[in-house]
């Protein structure tokens, strides 16, 4: 199996934190998207139509998109479950999982950004507002999605005793943010979950600093 994956990419966070859990070996082949290598003619055509990480190659398959890569390998390696089986579990997995990738992550990334600079001519001032902006939004409503589920899952993840696909989309966000120097202090529950995600082994092995294209 191999993982084509930018250390700093949130969406590749992802999928490293999933086959960590679940304890998978892969080998990573990094994917510099600061210089535009996932546009690379081979890239797309050979790797990821997409033209985006990651991407995983699988045998025959080859998937983008974290969320349906993390899908997969829940249906191949299927302990632990990261999308939950119970129907009203795996909903509310899945809503909180999709606020994060779906509404939050889109409109900072490191695409949407260059756009703002080099397209529109904001200011680094204007850029840092507007991903500012978009995460004080996004993360008021995981807030209020995590306080709600510790009243019926009581733990120390998003939904309870284990972490799903809501700690997978979780922890890359707000490590993202903190590197951008966001203010989370209004997201107790947010930081208490990252801060036990910090202690756990697979977490650990997923963060950027320890991918072997991990620069300063």
């Amino acid at each position: 199996m191999q993982l084509y994956s930018f250390f700093n990419s949130s969406t590749s966070w992802r999928v490293r934190i999933a086959l960590a859990l679940k304890g998978v070996d892969y080998d990573t082949l990094p994917v510099n998207i600061r210089v535009g290598a996932h546009r690379s003619e081979q890239y797309v055509g050979e790797v990821n139509p997409s033209a985006a990480v990651p991407a995983l190659v699988d045998g025959a398959m080859h998937l983008g998109q974290s969320l349906a890569i993390i899908d997969w390998l829940d249906s191949r390696h299927p302990e632990p479950r990261l999308i939950p089986g119970d129907a009203p579990l795996r909903a509310r997995v899945l809503e909180l999982s999709y606020l994060i990738a779906c509404d939050m992550h889109p409109v900072n990334n490191l695409r949407v950004l260059r756009y703002l600079q080099d397209e529109l001519q904001a200011s680094p001032q204007q850029k840092d507002a507007w991903y500012r902006h978009w995460i004080a939004e996004g993360m008021a409503g995981v807030e209020r999605l995590l306080v709600r589920a510790a009243v019926q899952h009581d733990g120390p993840w998003c939904f309870g005793a284990q972490p799903t696909l809501a700690d997978c989309c979780l922890i890359p966000q707000i490590g993202n943010a903190q590197r951008m120097g966001c203010d989370l202090s209004r997201y107790p529950r947010a930081l208490a979950i990252a801060a036990h995600a910090q202690q756990h082994p697979a977490f650990i092995q997923a963060q950027p600093q320890r991918q072997p294209d991990f620069t300063a």
